[in-house]
């Protein structure tokens, strides 16, 4: 019994108080959950060392961006780094000024918007009709047949697309047979954009539906049944249920993408250059190994690279905001 005129904090009888959650920001709070969560800690640590070590410590080296850089004035990068004449923005008036550049640019923004209009919407109608296919065995055979070409390498997918639509590949020799001119497929610069995004199209179709078979995965099954009941078809299904669950990742798949609108490919477009020439085939890429590497201007293919950071930079900010204002989460959400 409490004394009178005062307040009896004891608990009621047969109950044991709760205990006390730790506080947070605490030395106790931080020492439970390291003891919690350690072994998650420890499979993340690699990933994280490894992108520390090969992403976030080179773009310490975009300091040379605004130097006439000279890797042979010291005797270690650190030298040079400290040794090399600081020349402000002078690589990027450099930059802006060649034609070459603004070229390259061109190219390279055309590319992304035909790829993005041609080439994006294929993975989710893909994963659409795989998702449909009853059969698991047939499904798992398409899968993995339109899944094998993402680990070929670019010398390899270009060598079928000559092998298949060369000068002397196998559509030239059965146009030749049946008295027809050939086309020059690989080498007509006017459709190499389409070509490309073929390219493109048949290495990566597979692996980006890998994505959409989740969330379509995630999708419950129950809105489907319900739908069904109240007399609703595939299509309305697919309308209301399917691509309203897929929306989220479209759209941040998208602003991933845009925040790559410079960034389409070296490998692919190194590869046949040649074949259809600079106008057609250079892109940022190549014109960063062929006007600054090759050229020993280090100091130039740093501002073009850290243009094209900024620019994709923008690009993602811009996009979220919209995605944001139009009901979606994005690649980040507000707190």
């Amino acid at each position: 019994m409490s004394a009178p005129g005062t307040v009896d904090t004891r608990p009621p009888a047969g109950r044991t108080p709760s205990p006390r959650p730790p506080r947070r920001g605490g030395r106790r709070s931080l020492r439970v959950r390291l003891r919690r969560d350690w072994p998650l800690l420890a499979m993340a640590a690699p990933a994280a060392v490894l992108l520390l070590v090969f992403h976030y410590l080179p773009t310490l080296g975009n300091i040379i961006a605004f130097q006439d850089y000279n890797p042979f004035v010291g005797d270690d990068p650190l030298d040079a780094f400290l040794n090399s004449e600081w020349i402000g923005f002078g690589n990027f008036e450099a930059l802006f000024r060649d034609p070459l550049f603004w070229d390259a640019v061109r190219n390279t923004l055309s590319i992304t918007a035909f790829q993005l209009v041609f080439f994006f919407p294929l993975p989710i109608l893909l994963a659409l009709i795989l998702n449909s296919v009853v059969s698991g065995r047939l499904r798992g055979f398409v899968q993995s047949v339109v899944y094998l070409p993402h680990f070929f390498s670019w010398v390899l997918v270009v060598t079928f697309f000559v092998q298949m639509f060369g000068g002397a590949g196998l559509l030239a020799q059965e146009m030749r047979q049946a008295g027809l001119e050939p086309w020059g497929i690989m080498t007509n610069p006017d459709t190499f954009i389409v070509l490309v995004t073929a390219e493109a199209v048949w290495k990566d179709l597979g692996w980006g539906a890998i994505v959409f078979l989740a969330a379509l995965s995630a999708i419950d099954q129950n809105l489907y049944e319900a739908a069904a009941a109240d007399g609703a078809g595939r299509w309305r299904r697919l309308w209301h249920i399917t691509l309203p669950g897929l929306r989220p990742v479209i759209v941040l798949l998208l602003i991933m993408r845009l925040g790559d609108a410079l960034s389409v490919g070296f490998e692919q477009f190194i590869l046949q250059r040649e074949a259809v020439g600079r106008q057609a085939a250079e892109v940022l890429d190549t014109f960063v190994y062929y006007q600054a590497i090759s050229t020993q201007q280090w100091g130039l293919g740093a501002a073009a690279g850290l243009f094209k950071a900024v620019v994709g930079l923008v690009l993602i900010l811009t996009a979220n905001k919209i995605a944001h204002r139009l009901g979606e989460q994005g690649v980040y959400s507000k707190s």
